[in-house]
């Protein structure tokens, strides 16, 4: 267990709402060696997502693929930008990998 992070309960962790969305749009932030901007379709809303993965993803890689955002965050600006979400990916400082499911699950299905 991570001694860097706090302890956080299950009703702590029941606050993210996790959903699965498709990536509908794809780019590369200008100005910046790590950004892409994502447009993600949730089934009954979208979200703009900043995520720092340019080095190991393309924006093609990611259009139309299904991915895990934390829709819940407060927005954070980036870039000049707002992201409106955070992907969710695992890594340590070798390895960097997006999570996708496995099979297709309807636009805003939630991750439990």
């Amino acid at each position: 267990m991570s001694e860097e992070k706090p302890i956080i309960t299950f009703d702590d962790f029941i606050k993210l709402d996790i959903r699965v969305g498709t990536v509908i749009e794809a780019e590369k932030v200008p100005n910046s060696l790590k950004l892409i901007r994502l447009v993600i379709d949730f089934g009954d809303f979208k979200r703009q997502v900043l995520a720092g993965i340019a080095t190991k993803y393309s924006p093609e890689d990611l259009l139309n693929k299904q991915i895990p955002v934390i829709v819940n965050l407060a927005p954070r600006k980036m870039a000049g930008l707002e992201s409106q979400g955070m992907i969710m990916a695992v890594g340590d400082n070798e390895v960097e990998a997006l999570l996708f499911p496995t099979e297709t699950v309807k636009e805003g299905a939630s991750v439990h």
